[in-house]
C-alpha cells in the first residue's frame, strides 16, 4: 500500500512537538503505513480481530472506572486501575480530542501489566495504529491479546 494524503499528515503530525513532546513514532522512522500493515499482521497471527480488541480493552476501561481511581478487580482475574489527568489530547489523523484517562490492567495470575489511554483505544481501533517502534507509549498487540485475553 502507499502512503494517502490523510496518513502523510497524521505521520507528520506524530513528530516529537507537534501534538506531544516526545510525539508517537519513537525512532521509528518507516512510512505510517508500513508500521501500520506489520501491527495489522502481528494482530491478525495473535488470532484476535481489532473489533474484539478494542471491545477489551474498552471493557476494562469501563469496569475500571467504577474503582473511582482505586484498583478494581474485574472477572475475579485482572486488577484493574483507571485515572484520569487534567487535558486532552488530540488524535493525530485529526478526528477527535481525548481525556488524558488511562487504564492499568494487570492479569492477577501471572502479574502482568499494561497500561493504555484513551487515546490509544481510539488509534488502535480506527486507525490500527499502536504507536512506532521503540515510542514509550507503544503497546504491542500479542502483549496485549495476552494480558488481556
Amino acid at each position: 500500500m502507499k502512503m494517502t494524503p490523510e496518513l502523510q499528515m497524521a505521520q507528520e503530525n506524530m513528530l516529537p512537538g507537534k501534538i506531544s513532546g516526545q510525539g508517537f513514532l519513537g525512532d521509528d522512522h518507516r512510512p505510517l503505513i508500513d508500521i501500520i500493515t506489520e501491527d495489522e499482521e502481528r494482530l491478525a497471527k495473535s488470532g484476535k480481530s481489532f473489533d474484539e480488541l478494542f471491545q477489551r480493552m474498552e471493557y476494562f476501561m469501563i469496569h475500571g472506572r467504577k474503582g473511582l481511581g482505586e484498583p478494581i478487580v474485574v472477572d475475579n482475574e485482572w486488577e484493574v486501575w483507571v485515572d484520569e489527568a487534567r487535558g486532552k489530547m488530540v488524535c493525530p489523523f485529526q478526528d477527535g480530542i481525548y481525556a488524558k484517562i488511562n487504564a492499568r490492567v494487570c492479569k492477577i495470575s501471572t502479574k502482568d501489566c499494561i497500561t493504555y489511554s484513551e487515546l490509544a483505544l481510539h488509534l488502535i481501533h480506527k486507525h490500527h495504529f499502536f504507536q512506532g517502534n521503540p515510542s514509550s507509549y507503544r503497546l504491542n498487540p500479542e502483549e496485549l491479546v495476552r494480558i488481556l485475553f
